[in-house]
């Protein structure tokens, strides 16, 4: 990304038409009539004038150019853009061509060529395949709408040309502008990934877009993506990002529980969440998501819903409540006063209902009252329509300057869209941004309003022995760990674990129960899935029994030890790790038992991380409230817990290698989590 692609002083359109049918007619059409201020050109071999600008008949007599936006057959485009990148000292181009690696062998080199090309002079390239780029000073784009352009608007980012059409096409009528629009097409070299990054080290507060809009379909650099992500958002910056597809990278039949729950559908979740990214899974979810982000932030989750009719306000107060979110009771001398001035019949407890026959006065009374004397509300929902007896634009009226004055939010939702459709349209022509539909709106800011994960901090990051950990895995092969380099691979991260004593020999067996004390439990050696093979002997409370469970575990195909642990009773955790091929290493916390295998209950984050972030994690658990204790049972210490899960965030992070991890179950007593069972793969 540079200057000359943004804002620049000249633009040439190879292959321009006076066809505005055509994609090179249409590109050079937006530009003439948009607000591009420097010079245009216009090449194309068949014609003398296109679109009343004099036509040049081939690059040679063309002056030196900043951006080119090519519109011509694949096959001519790489010699094309190798002679303006050398010769004109071109250094921004938008290829809006097909036929590039999207369709063919064929087409993959020359969109290789067309890289090296760019990539030889330090240029920067859009496409090929895309619809083009807006940005407040040109419209370099074939397609429709072209929305009002303002600094202060959106940024939206697209994989998909159309799709940022059907995107502009949901948000122009709802009031939304916006700052950028890059359809990056291919992304054979700048992709959603590298926008960002140009967006982050090129933020100015003051005059930088406030809010960015992603489509993506692959995330081909996560870590450039998460970095950058995380730098926006904790400049001010709010982002929210559709990604549609499923990968199947990496995908193959798991052995782990952690196997089985780790998707890269998951990953992306836990990438979004560290990033503070807001996910959404459709052009609804967005553009509700990027209006409330145009509007003043809540600093809490109370909210007051002010309306004047009763069923949008009950959906609303059931959306939010579900959603995290609350409508708190309204009740004292300050309500008592407001209901005083209202007319009989209306409600100040919360909805604050003030009837279809409510007037502006009293609108602009109620949110004076909810700004400046209710301190536990931190926002106001507007739900007015209009029940057709009259015009209201004076209620539209107040509406907006009260959006100014209030020192709260006001977030306008305007069901009326027929019968008050001059006064709403009135309402946009101020420049203001609306919600159509109060469920979409409360689901929104709902998600909006969940804390996000906090940022890593090393001063967060456990300690653990790198360097023992690097000589277990240096001296162990490819597969399944034994239990030896296990225990000692869980001992240099130092994460506590039962006592373990391995045994091969019948002879071992009374002086290992003896070392461990009664009752213990015994469990084959060298095998997985050991319940299935009937590999785990529980409750084994003399040496007689621990002799013949010995055998029998030992007669199991396969097996090469036992292993003896004292018999332990307390509340089952789970912690897992697994590598994703693109994001990296996930890892996932939850409770054992039925938690993990019926009721799905985790929570992921991807390493690296800190104990901030594995309490947050923790906290996030649906079933949370039994750590600390429920009906009798005893809880588990929330930070003991999260001091092992950033362990293992620390130890996949120190061993690659590791490509799965189970630590199932976990056994949670009074002061102290210990693992129980243990299961580590890795591959060199």
């Amino acid at each position: 990304m540079n200057k000359q692609l943004i804002d620049p002083e000249s633009i040439v359109v190879v292959g321009g038409s006076n066809d505005i049918s055509k994609p090179g007619g249409k590109v050079l059409k937006n530009i003439k009539e948009g607000s591009f201020k420097g010079q245009l050109y216009v090449v194309n071999p068949k014609e003398s004038v296109i679109q009343g600008i004099p036509c040049h008949s081939g690059l040679t007599t063309l002056p030196g150019v900043d951006l080119a936006v090519v519109a011509i057959a694949a096959r001519f485009v790489p010699e094309t853009v190798e002679y303006l990148a050398q010769n004109k000292n071109t250094r921004a181009f938008i290829v809006i061509s097909a036929g590039f690696s999207e369709e063919s062998r064929e087409g993959k080199e020359l969109e290789e060529r067309l890289v090296r090309a760019v990539n030889s002079v330090g240029a920067v390239l859009i496409g090929p395949n895309c619809t083009g780029v807006l940005t407040p000073g040109h419209q370099s784009i074939f397609t429709l709408p072209i929305p009002k352009l303002s600094s202060k608007g959106c940024t939206l980012v697209s994989g998909s040309g159309a799709t940022a059409c059907f995107i502009m096409e949901l948000g122009i009528p709802r009031g939304l502008t916006f700052a950028g629009v890059y359809s990056v097409g291919n992304s054979a070299q700048i992709g959603v990934e590298e926008v960002v990054k140009y967006l982050d080290l090129n933020y100015d507060p003051t005059t930088s877009s406030p809010v960015v809009l992603l489509y993506i379909e692959n995330i081909r650099n996560p870590k450039l993506l998460l970095r950058h992500a995380s730098s926006l958002t904790q400049k001010g910056c709010r982002i929210a990002a559709i990604k549609a597809g499923s990968s199947e990278a990496g995908m193959r039949a798991a052995s782990s529980h952690t196997g089985a729950l780790a998707s890269s559908d998951l990953a992306v979740d836990s990438l979004f969440h560290k990033a503070g990214i807001i996910r959404c899974y459709g052009r609804e979810e967005l553009i509700t998501t990027a209006s409330i982000f145009m509007h003043k932030p809540m600093k809490g989750n109370n909210l007051a819903i002010i309306s004047h009719a009763g069923g949008p306000a009950v959906m609303l107060t059931d959306t939010l409540e579900k959603g995290g979110l609350n409508v708190p009771h309204l009740q004292g001398p300050v309500t008592d006063e407001l209901k005083k001035q209202l007319f009989p019949g209306s409600s100040v407890n919360n909805p604050i209902d003030f009837l279809a026959t409510g007037t502006a006065e009293q609108l602009g009374l109620i949110i004076d009252t909810v700004d400046s004397k209710l301190s536990e509300i931190d926002g106001m929902a507007v739900i007015f329509g209009t029940p057709g007896l009259s015009k209201i634009h004076n209620v539209y009226e107040l509406l907006d300057r009260k959006m100014d004055s209030s020192h709260k939010p006001i977030f306008p939702i305007l069901p009326s869209l027929v019968t008050a459709s001059e006064e709403v349209q009135s309402f946009l022509d101020r420049g203001r941004i609306y919600f159509p539909d109060e469920v979409n709106f409360g689901n929104a800011l709902a998600r909006i309003n969940i804390k996000e994960m906090p940022a890593s901090g090393k001063a967060n990051y456990p300690e653990i022995d790198t360097a023992e950990v690097r000589n277990i895995i240096s001296s162990s092969s490819s597969g399944y760990l034994p239990e030896t380099s296990l225990q000692k691979l869980l001992d240099a991260a130092r994460i506590p674990r039962i006592q373990e004593v391995i045994i091969t020999d019948e002879k071992q067996v009374t002086d290992a129960c003896r070392q461990v004390g009664f009752p213990v439990v015994m469990k084959v050696g060298g095998l997985l899935h050991k319940s299935d093979l009937g590999g785990v002997k529980l409750n084994i409370t003399g040496y007689a029994l621990a002799l013949t469970a010995f055998r029998e575990l030992m007669a199991i195909s396969g097996a090469h030890s036992v292993l003896i642990q004292p018999m332990a009773k307390g509340m089952e955790l789970f912690i897992g790790a697994k590598e994703d091929p693109a994001f990296g290493h996930l890892v996932l916390c939850g409770f054992g038992g039925i938690f993990i295998e019926v009721l799905k209950d985790f929570q992921a984050a991807l390493a690296p991380f800190g104990t901030d972030q594995a309490v947050w994690l923790i906290r996030h658990l649906k079933g949370y409230r039994l750590l600390k204790g429920v009906r009798g049972r005893p809880g588990a210490d929330e930070n003991v817990f999260a001091d092992i899960v950033s362990r293992v965030a620390a130890l996949v992070t120190a061993a690659p290698e590791i490509r799965e991890m189970d630590l199932n179950p976990l056994m949670a007593f009074k002061e102290s989590i210990m693992v129980v069972d243990a299961r580590i793969r890795i591959e060199k």
